[in-house]
């Protein structure tokens, strides 16, 4: 413990020192919380680069998931961000030892997710080694997720032919919101190669998904099955939300963030408008809570929606949050909030900014040790399947550590 405590105060000085102007204190209370718990990760998964840190069991015990697995990525990337922060070379040599780890990984077709696996690792990586061959892994990422990608359905495919919830339906091709997290990888290996199709590719189904996944408010569908043989709509559902027409947190955060990117990407106004109207929808939602950390879904136990799986109202009270969407979310508003101008940005901002205090408080920051290993709290996974409910999440330490470093170099302008 004492060793802990003192790497806890000489990473919080050198951020001092190394860092001229003054910063807010939620912003060195988040890395410097975050230290010491990524040390006690590093000791614990030490030689093993097989098994990625993802979650806790209910029992306290850590859980990993492997390689060919969906967060793989957030784990190296996270120490990315710690070295990003820190400038701290320790965390680089973590950060490319995990990140390492995954070069098989860019042959994967498995899944869609390849673009969390490989962008926020490799991705993360090149920006500070240029590496040639990080850039051909990257390519080859790119390749990968394209193979996944049909012109009929104008979509690349989420995950293979399952049941929908309930096992009421057969999803033959299954799209989700997510996978509008994964075009960056596409946008960049264009960038890199000057071979369009990537971008194309990315184009096209940030076009269907704003076509088939939004609904007029601006609220979304998790899930849109297609027929592959015919590209037409066969059923818009959710597996992680609360019903089918329901709007699931982390799935408008997703959508909200991937649109920003392919905003950003593109310049097209179309998605600008989306990424918007997707925004507004979130932060101006009368089911937000007053500290703008969401429940896990905008619409849990209300009239008018029903779901395809069994509801025990009382199992979960208060109803949980989901940190994971507000760390998504808040991330995506700063970005967002460079590309409008006037009272819409100060809102954008203003919103960011109170999510990432509200994280950064000791209710969600894991200042008290609540776990040995993440940085915060009250994450929900998939609670329709009582998986990962206010627990944990990888994935929500990442997003965090990318929102807190977009705000530090919003307010060193």
């Amino acid at each position: 413990m004492a060793k802990q405590g003192f790497y806890y105060l000489s990473t919080l000085f050198l951020v001092l020192a190394l860092n001229g102007h003054a910063q807010d204190d939620f912003v060195k209370k988040s890395f410097a919380t975050a230290a010491p718990l990524y040390e006690n990760l590093l000791k614990t998964t030490e030689g093993n680069f097989k098994d990625y840190p993802h979650s806790l069991y209910p029992d306290g015990r850590l859980k990993y998931l492997q390689i060919d697995e969906w967060t793989g990525g957030f784990w190296p990337g996270a120490l990315w961000y710690m070295y990003e922060f820190t400038k701290d070379d320790k965390w680089r040599k973590h950060a490319e030892a995990w990140t390492n780890s995954l070069e098989t990984n860019q042959y994967n077709t498995q899944h869609h997710d390849i673009g969390f696996m490989m962008y926020c690792s490799y991705g993360n990586a090149i920006r500070f080694n240029p590496n040639p061959k990080y850039q051909e892994i990257l390519v080859q990422s790119a390749k990968s997720l394209c193979k996944r990608y049909s012109p009929v359905v104008g979509s690349i495919q989420s995950w293979n032919k399952r049941k929908s919830k309930g096992n009421i339906n057969t999803w033959e091709y299954p799209v989700i919101m997510d996978n509008m997290m994964n075009l960056e990888l596409l946008f960049y290996a264009s960038k890199v190669t000057g071979d369009t199709i990537y971008k194309h590719i990315a184009i096209k189904h940030a076009e269907q998904t704003m076509k088939n996944h939004i609904r007029p408010d601006y609220s979304s569908f998790h899930v849109v099955n297609y027929d592959p043989k015919t590209g037409k709509v066969l059923h818009q559902q959710t597996l992680q939300g609360f019903s089918d027409n329901s709007t699931w947190a982390r799935g408008q955060a997703w959508g909200i963030h991937g649109f920003t990117t392919t905003y950003r990407e593109t310049k097209d106004k179309r998605f600008l408008k989306t990424a918007i109207g997707l925004a507004d929808f979130f932060i101006k939602h009368p089911n937000l809570p007053k500290d703008k950390i969401p429940y896990w879904d905008f619409n849990v136990g209300q009239p008018g929606y029903k779901p395809d799986w069994n509801f025990n109202p009382q199992q979960y009270q208060p109803i949980p949050r989901d940190a994971s969407a507000a760390a998504i979310t808040s991330s995506a508003l700063l970005e967002l909030s460079t590309y409008v101008k006037g009272a819409k940005a100060k809102l954008y901002r203003n919103t960011a900014i109170q999510m990432l205090k509200s994280l950064s408080s000791d209710v969600y920051l894991n200042t008290d040790k609540a776990n040995p290993y993440f940085l915060l709290k009250h994450s929900t996974g998939n609670l329709p399947s009582n998986n990962e409910v206010d627990v944990p999440l990888i994935y929500s330490d990442y997003y965090f550590l990318e929102a807190l470093l977009r705000y530090q170099k919003l307010t060193a302008k």
